[in-house]
Formats: C-alpha cells, sequence, structure tokens
C-alpha cells in the first residue's frame, strides 16, 4: 500500500546531500565533513528559515542566474555576428540563435513560415518571429545598429528567463530537496549550450506542465504539455508515462483529460500555419525526414567503425545510404520498443515507478536511438535527470562527456572546414562516452525502480512528489489479481486437498 506525499510544499526537514548522498558526502571531507545533527538550524524546513536571506532555494536561483551570466560571457565572441576565420569554432561559441536570423530570413523582415519555410515546429518559429521582425524593424529605422547583437542578446535574455523559471518548477515540487535543482544550476551543460538553440522553449513549458501535473491540474498540465510540444516535439513523450501509470492506478481518466488536453493546444497552434502555409509547415516534416545521419549519434558511431573493419560496406553505411525508409523506419521501431519496454517496466515493476523517472527513459532512449542528436539536446535531459534521480556521482560523469564532446564537437567542425585539429577517432570515442553514460544513467534509473527502497527521492518522500494524482495511489485490482495468480503459479500449495467424493443419499 502507498501512503500520499502528505506536503509536497516543505513543512518538514529539508535534505541534506552531504548526508544523503555518498558521493557529496566524501567531496564534504575537503571542507570538514558533512553537517552534523546539532549544527544550528539542521532541523529547520524552509518555511522556518524566513530569517534568513540566503534560503536553500535562493542560492539554487542565484547560481543559475550565475551560470547563465557565465554562458553570455561565453558567447559573447559570437554576438556581433562577425564569424571571421570561423572563430565561432575556435571560441566555441556557435549559436543557431545567430545562425538562422540571416538563414530563415528574419534579418529581411520575412515573416516565419508566411514568407520564408522554417525548419522547426510552429511555437519556435513564432518566438523566433516575436523577438527577430521587431530587431529589423528597429534596425530599417537605425542602420547603426548591429541587429544580430539585439537579436542574440534579446533570446539570450528570454530564455534565460525560461531556464530560471524551470529551476523554479523543480524547486516548487522538490521542496524538501532543494538541493537537488542545483545540479541542474551548476549543470556544465547548461554552461555551455543553453543558448546554441530555443530549446528552453519547450523545456521551460513542459518544466509547468510537469508542475501542473504535480498540483493536480490535468488540463492545465495538457494545455502546457501541447505548448511545449509545439515547440519541440519530445514533450509529447512524457504522455506516454502519464497513460501507462494512469493505467496501473486506475487514474485513466486524468491522464486521458491531460493528454486529450494537449493534443487538442497542439492542433490548435499548428492549424493557423498549417492551412494557409502548407508547404512552409511540411518542411520541418520533409526535413527529419530527409535529414542524413548526423553527428555524434549511435549510427554516426556505427558507420566509422564500419570504415575501420569493413572498408567496402558495412552495415551502418548502408543504413547512411538508404536514410529514408530504412533508417527511419530503423530509429523508429527500436524508439518504440523502447517505450514498449519501459511501459511493461512501469506496468509491472514491484512498486509503482516515479513519473519523472519514466519521462526520462523515454527521452533519452529517444536520444539513444535517434539520427540525430544535436550537442543542446542535453538540455531536454537535464531537468529530467535531476527529477529522476539526484545523486552527484553519476551526473557529473554524464556532464563530463557532455563537455568533452562539446569540445571535440568543435573540433570536428574545424576539420570539416579543413582545419585539422584531431584525428576523426577522438570525435568518436567522445560521442562514444556521451551515449554510454546517459545509457548508464538509464541502468540505474531502471535498478532505482526494481529496487524502489534505493530511490534517493522516496527516501525523502513517502511515494512521488511529482506524480499528482498518482502520488500515493494503489495499483489497480487488475494487477493485484495478476500478480496474484503469478505468485499462485510460482509458488504451488505443498499439499493440495483431496478431491472430495460425491456425497448421495
Amino acid at each position: 500500500m502507498s501512503v500520499r506525499t502528505t506536503d509536497i510544499d516543505g513543512s518538514e526537514r529539508v535534505d541534506h546531500p552531504a548526508q544523503s548522498d555518498g558521493f557529496v558526502r566524501g567531496l564534504s571531507e575537503v571542507i570538514g565533513g558533512p553537517i552534523g545533527e546539532h549544527a544550528a538550524g539542521h532541523d529547520k524546513p524552509q518555511a522556518q528559515w524566513s530569517g534568513r536571506f540566503w534560503t536553500a532555494t535562493r542560492i539554487v536561483i542565484a547560481l543559475t542566474c550565475l551560470t547563465l551570466a557565465l554562458h553570455w560571457v561565453q558567447k559573447s565572441p559570437c554576438r556581433d555576428g562577425a564569424w571571421a576565420d570561423h572563430i565561432q569554432y575556435t571560441r566555441f561559441c556557435y549559436t543557431d540563435v545567430l545562425a538562422l536570423y540571416y538563414a530563415e530570413g528574419l534579418n529581411e523582415g520575412k515573416v516565419p513560415y508566411r514568407d520564408h519555410p522554417v525548419e522547426y515546429p510552429v511555437l519556435t518559429g513564432y518566438f523566433m518571429g516575436v523577438l527577430g521582425l521587431p530587431v529589423h524593424a528597429l534596425g530599417e529605422s537605425r542602420p547603426e545598429l548591429n541587429q544580430a547583437l539585439w537579436f542574440y542578446d534579446a533570446n539570450a535574455l528570454v530564455l534565460g528567463a525560461l531556464a530560471v523559471a524551470t529551476v523554479g518548477a523543480i524547486l516548487a515540487v522538490r521542496r524538501r530537496r532543494p538541493w537537488d535543482a542545483a545540479m541542474f544550476a551548476l549543470s556544465p551543460a547548461l554552461f555551455v549550450t543553453a543558448t546554441v538553440n530555443w530549446d528552453f522553449l519547450a523545456i521551460g513549458l513542459a518544466a509547468f506542465g510537469m508542475y501542473a501535473w504535480a498540483r493536480r491540474h490535468p488540463a492545465v498540465a495538457g494545455i502546457l504539455l501541447g505548448l511545449a510540444g509545439a515547440a519541440k516535439m519530445w514533450p509529447l513523450f512524457i504522455l506516454g508515462p502519464l497513460l501507462v501509470l494512469g493505467l496501473r492506478t486506475e487514474r485513466l481518466r486524468q491522464a486521458l483529460l491531460a493528454t486529450g488536453t494537449a493534443l487538442v493546444t497542439l492542433v490548435a497552434v499548428n492549424l493557423p500555419v498549417a492551412i494557409p502555409y502548407r508547404e512552409s509547415w511540411d518542411r520541418f516534416f520533409e526535413l527529419n525526414t530527409e535529414r542524413p545521419i548526423d553527428w555524434g549519434t549511435l549510427w554516426y558511431i556505427g558507420r566509422y567503425l564500419d570504415g575501420k573493419w569493413n572498408p567496402a560496406d558495412g552495415p551502418f553505411q548502408w543504413l547512411s545510404n538508404h536514410v529514408d525508409p530504412q533508417l527511419n523506419y530503423l530509429t523508429y521501431g527500436l524508439f518504440g520498443l523502447s517505450c514498449l519496454a519501459i511501459a511493461a517496466l512501469a506496468l509491472f515493476a514491484p512498486r509503482k515507478p516515479r513519473l519523472a523517472a519514466l519521462a526520462f527513459l523515454v527521452v533519452a532512449s529517444f536520444l539513444i536511438f535517434s539520427k540525430v542528436w544535436s550537442q543542446q539536446y542535453v538540455l531536454w535531459l537535464l531537468p529530467l535527470a535531476v527529477l529522476a534521480r539526484p545523486r552527484w556521482g553519476a551526473f557529473l560523469a554524464w556532464q563530463i562527456a557532455e563537455v568533452l564532446y562539446f569540445v571535440s564537437f568543435y573540433g570536428e567542425l574545424l576539420g570539416a572546414s579543413g582545419k585539422q585539429v584531431f584525428p576523426e577517432g577522438v570525435f568518436v570515442l567522445a560521442a562514444t562516452l556521451r551515449l554510454v553514460t546517459v545509457a548508464v544513467l538509464c541502468g540505474l534509473i531502471v535498478r532505482d525502480i526494481l529496487r524502489p527502497e534505493r530511490d534517493p527521492v522516496r527516501q525523502t518522500y513517502e511515494d512521488d512528489p511529482d506524480g499528482g494524482v498518482f502520488d500515493g495511489a494503489e495499483d489497480a485490482p487488475w494487477l493485484a489479481r495478476w500478480r496474484a495468480r503469478r505468485a499462485l503459479a510460482d509458488n504451488p500449495p505443498d499439499n493440495p486437498p483431496p478431491d472430495r467424493e460425491p456425497v448421495t443419499a
């Protein structure tokens, strides 16, 4: 039997990673060890820290702002758009935000989709236009103004605000574990990729959607997840775990409500573009169908190995030559099989899994088998990783692998531009490390699902603080009956009662 998490607002004492996380506890020995049981304020919940300005929440938000400010400094060599002598690669400051300001015609005042097809889902196109067209108009009246710099800074400001809001959503559902959000705030991946693209538009909306679900507002959650899906498709994958957990807990009505409102929202946002500008709207789907194997993916690694072991023609090289439909079908099929395996895990695990854990597994499976894994896609997994498994050791190993990939990726781009930095094998090794560390995180999350006593979140909360109506819900009767039949089949009675003779008068 599960017990509902009675208070997600933080009236109980706050978790201290230096005590609960072995990796952090080991590091804390450098500064004298973890906080003691008798330290001042150790037993106080956040609600009683009103006399202190630097609460855990404010520290985490400040750290997020600091990381984003440092990111802006790191990207500053590219802000003016004058990318001479491959400065965007040698300074590691490339960003799609600036490149596409020109490639999508925003610098000429072209309205996305109406005047120029856009390679992204419609809400991202709207976002680009809302920020880009006023900058162009201002530049028309003031020729001395650097439109690229203004456009990037406007995007950095809004995307940074969405990143801070994402941290706020994490903190709001984890009041007893505020230091978990520091994993996001101090993430090296956040530092190097925050504004490489417009991913934080979808991430922020998805985080708000999960917060609304945790607060038991399924319709609002569906609307926000639908908006997030209209910016990038991946937030719609969260609907799968909602439906499976709804089936397991007999809370399917709420899950269907969230799914239905998400799909209605998605259609409503797309129709104003899909009907009048169908060809421009189709560009996103055409590009994803035709797009070849991208840098750093599983298929890229396989193709490299084919070249080493099968110079003539290997299976990955064949797939590279037959992207549509063979490779496309294979990636969809492997992702579909992964989703079925995750659904089976969600339905038949010893204890109902937490929503964030399943969401991480689904999104990570998509990236592992996808033919495209851009450098900034790490941001998709970042908040989900914090919610799914707030343990620093494996998280930092993954983040180090992401930074190594980030650096080697720019070296590979320089090599493709005619300035060889290192052999391609170095880049392939970095891509392999990224793939392996994500897979290891998936394995650790699966282990926590199968052995829920090892789940760090359930060491603080009774069940699932992100689960909304699933929090504290018991398993459906059909699952209890299935388990009873399975237990009977595995352990039949030792001495079954003998058949009785019929009684006659």
